[in-house]
C-alpha cells in the first residue's frame, strides 16, 4: 500500500475540474432520462456532453470498452454495455460518468428511477446511496481504510441487503484506477490508514439479494448471480486533515433518483 499517491493542491485542483465537469454531466443526465429511450440514446448524450464541456469520455475504448459511460439496468451490476435495450417504467439504472480533462479524471454514477418504483427498487436504491454517504463520513486524516467497508456493511446488512465483493472502489488520479482498492465490506480498525492528499472513490454496489455477481459472454456485463436488483452511487473525494472534499459533489439534487427524503434519517429522528 505504501505506492498510494499523495496528490499536491495542483493535483487535487485538477481532479475537482475533472469531478465537476463529470458530475454536471450526470445531473444532465437526470434531466432527460425517461422510458422509451434506449442506453444508446444516453451513450450518445453522455459522449456528446462530455465533450462540448471540453472533456474526453474514460470509458471509451478502455480495455476495449465500445461506449463512453456504462449503463447498468435492474440486475445489473456495472459496467453495462450501452445498446438498444429501452428503459421501461418501474426499471432502475445505474449510469456511470467519466470525464477526462487536461490528463485528470473525474468519476461519478447514480442510479435513476424510471417512473414509479417498486418497493425493493427504492430500498436497494436508497440504501445504496445512504452507503455511499455513510462510507464518505468516515473519511479522514488517521482513520483506516477498512472503516469505509465496515460502516457499509454494517448498514446494508442490517437492512436486509448485501454488499457486491467482486468490484471495488479505487485510486484514481492521472490515471482511471490506481490504488487503493477501496472494498465497500470491512473491519473497523483494519487496512491503511488515510492520509490527506490521498484521492480514491467509494462506489457500493449493493443487491437486494446474494452479493455475488456473473460477468457476461461480452466480458463487461456484470450481472447479480441470482437475477436481484442492484443499485450503485460513486463519488471521487479527496482526504483533508478534517474529513474529505468530495470531488464529484453536485450542485443540486438529482432529477429520477435523489427524489425521496432519506428514509434512513427519519428513522434516526424518530428513535431520538
Amino acid at each position: 500500500m505504501s505506492n498510494v499517491s499523495i496528490k499536491t493542491v495542483k493535483e487535487v485542483e485538477g481532479l475537482r475540474i475533472a469531478g465537476q465537469m463529470a458530475a454536471e454531466t450526470l445531473l444532465a443526465v437526470g434531466d432527460m432520462i425517461r422510458p422509451g429511450m434506449t442506453t444508446d440514446e444516453i451513450n450518445t448524450f453522455v459522449h456528446e456532453d462530455t465533450l462540448r464541456r471540453g472533456g474526453y469520455p474514460a470509458p471509451l475504448n478502455y480495455h476495449g470498452f465500445p461506449k463512453s459511460v456504462c449503463t447498468s439496468i435492474n440486475e445489473v451490476v456495472c459496467h453495462g454495455i450501452p445498446g438498444n435495450q429501452v428503459l421501461e417504467l418501474g426499471d432502475i439504472i445505474n449510469v456511470d460518468v467519466t470525464t477526462i480533462y487536461n490528463g485528470f479524471y473525474g468519476d461519478t454514477s447514480a442510479t435513476f428511477f424510471i417512473g414509479e418504483p417498486s418497493p425493493e427498487a427504492k430500498l436497494v436504491t436508497e440504501v445504496a446511496r445512504r452507503s455511499l454517504q455513510l462510507g464518505i463520513a468516515q473519511v479522514r486524516d488517521g482513520a483506516r481504510l477498512g472503516d469505509i467497508g465496515a460502516a457499509i456493511q454494517e448498514f446494508a446488512e442490517g437492512q436486509g441487503c448485501s454488499v457486491v465483493r467482486a468490484f471495488v472502489g479505487h485510486g484514481i488520479g492521472r490515471r482511471f484506477h490506481e490504488p487503493p482498492q477501496v472494498s465497500h465490506v470491512g473491519k473497523w480498525g483494519s487496512g491503511l490508514r488515510l492520509r490527506a492528499g490521498m484521492v480514491f472513490t467509494i462506489e457500493p454496489m449493493i443487491n437486494i439479494g446474494t452479493h455475488e455477481v456473473e460477468v457476461l459472454e461480452d466480458k463487461w456485463t456484470a450481472v447479480t448471480a441470482d437475477g436481484s436488483l442492484s443499485a450503485q452511487f460513486e463519488h471521487t473525494l479527496v482526504v483533508t486533515k478534517t474529513g474529505c472534499e468530495v470531488l464529484t459533489r453536485r450542485s443540486r439534487s438529482l432529477e429520477k433518483s435523489e427524489i425521496f427524503p432519506d428514509p434512513f434519517e427519519l428513522q434516526a429522528v424518530q428513535a431520538v
